[in-house]
């Protein structure tokens, strides 16, 4: 026996797939029968759901993702983007962050991609929106809230100050939600700074095309979260459409419209269109059609799960697997069984698993919960949501630290300062440079 496996994807399914490989695996890798390769953007895996707690700055973004190269020293892990897959010459076409694209001959196929925002042909979205699925757009989110502040604290035009204080949501599922009370929980706390900021002063408007928000926690503990939201001051718009945001220039389904400097969009996501790179067959939403095996319908060496894949719900028939991080790290397990037990010829078991129930956080000490039917809502639904995501959390390193963090939030105030330079480091020294040639 003498294969590779080819993970694309260092999300969710590619790090847990690899990483049960690696040590189901230590003979085989180690005398040179099996090799393992994960091909990603990135050289880590970002755990998404602390995406929120890292905006508001409860958590250092270093500590929510996992080296990739640390974490699976047995795995060779190749940064840049898998563009095309020919699986019956058992290729794909890698493009590398620099230099040509090449061809990596594989044995086995793992697809892992996961998924993309999904985004609407609307008028000015790119103008000012921004997602909210990676730690870069996270921390440029929070950067963005606090100089906007400094903006509005130093600006005598009241036109100016109000666009800089107003912040639009778009999607209220788990991402916009829990974002949106992060952030607006972030900057009440930062207005204690200011000398002409009130709390009331900001204006957070979330934006829903359908009639609830949180569907994942169920329609009572969605009523309330709603409530709460409102009682907070949020701006809660339901069975509302962005129609346009050009120059900022924010115009609602409902007729209202307003100016805004910034707008985070959560509302859906799509496959990665790695997932569409070749004749691997594809289901009605372009995602990876698959058996519950978690194996590629009718492909042969051929695997995937996560959100790049649609997994049938053997719990629930005709239904699919939710695109969530609950089914990914449990589809991990199974998929990575499945390709040890096809290597040895072997029966592949299905995934099977049926959805908990969920709980997302809503600021700091405030959440909501819905598991295994038991609701749960303020400071106890927040501490499930806390214990629950830490145990998820790959690696003993990255749990110790996590918890560091929030210890020490307990006895010093959250750091309220805008670092937006980081994301444009040369302007200073172009500036200097400028500087000089006037000069000289």
């Amino acid at each position: 026996m003498n294969k590779h496996i080819l993970i694309v994807g260092g999300g969710y399914v590619g790090l847990y797939t690899a990483l049960r490989l690696q040590r189901k695996l230590r003979r085989e890798l180690r005398d040179g029968s099996v090799r393992i390769t994960i091909v990603d953007p990135n050289s880590y895996m970002t755990y998404q759901p602390f995406l929120p707690e890292a905006a508001a700055g409860n958590l250092s973004p270093r500590h929510m993702v996992a080296p990739l190269r640390r974490v699976l020293p047995k795995v060779r892990i190749l940064n840049g983007m898998v563009t095309e897959v020919d699986h019956n010459e058992r290729t794909v076409t890698f493009d590398p962050l620099e230099g040509p694209a090449r061809e990596i001959a594989y044995d086995i196929l793992v697809m892992a991609a996961g998924s993309i925002s999904r985004t609407l042909p609307i008028p000015g979205l790119t103008d000012i929106g921004i997602g909210f699925k990676t730690v870069g757009e996270a921390i440029a989110l929070r950067n963005r809230v606090l100089h906007l502040l400094d903006v509005a604290e130093s600006t005598e035009d009241p036109e100016v100050r109000r666009r800089a204080l107003t912040f639009v949501v778009v999607g209220a599922g788990f991402a916009g939600v829990e974002a949106l009370a992060e952030l607006e929980d972030m900057a009440k706390h930062s207005t204690r700074y200011y000398r002409n900021i009130k709390p009331a002063d900001i204006r957070w408007v979330l934006v829903e095309a359908s009639d609830r928000i949180l569907p994942e926690v169920g329609p009572e503990m969605g009523k309330w979260t709603l409530e709460q939201l409102r009682e907070r001051g949020i701006d809660v718009k339901l069975e509302t459409r962005l129609e346009s945001c050009v120059g900022g220039h924010v115009v609602l389904s409902d007729g209202t419209a307003f100016e805004a400097e910034t707008l985070v969009w959560t509302a859906g996501v799509k496959p990665s269109p790695v997932a569409a790179g070749g004749g691997l067959p594809l289901d009605e939403r372009g995602r990876i059609k698959t058996t519950t095996m978690l194996t590629v319908d009718g492909v042969k060496d051929a695997f995937a799960a996560g959100d790049a894949a649609g997994v049938p719900d053997v719990t629930s028939p005709g239904e699919y697997c939710a695109p969530n991080a609950q089914h990914a790290v449990r589809q991990a397990k199974v998929l990575a069984d499945n390709v040890m037990r096809s290597m040895r010829g072997q029966k592949l078991v299905e995934y099977r698993h049926k959805y908990v129930g969920s709980v997302a956080g809503l600021g700091l000490h405030r959440g909501v919960a819905n598991v295994y039917g038991v609701k749960l809502r303020g400071f106890p639904a927040w501490f499930m949501h806390r214990t629950y995501h830490l145990s998820r959390v790959p690696t003993l390193n990255r749990k110790v630290r996590v918890v560091v963090d929030w210890t020490l939030a307990l006895f010093f105030r959250r750091e309220t300062i805008s670092l937006g330079e980081m994301e444009h480091p040369r302007d200073g020294f172009r500036a200097a440079v400028a500087t000089m040639r006037r000069v000289a």
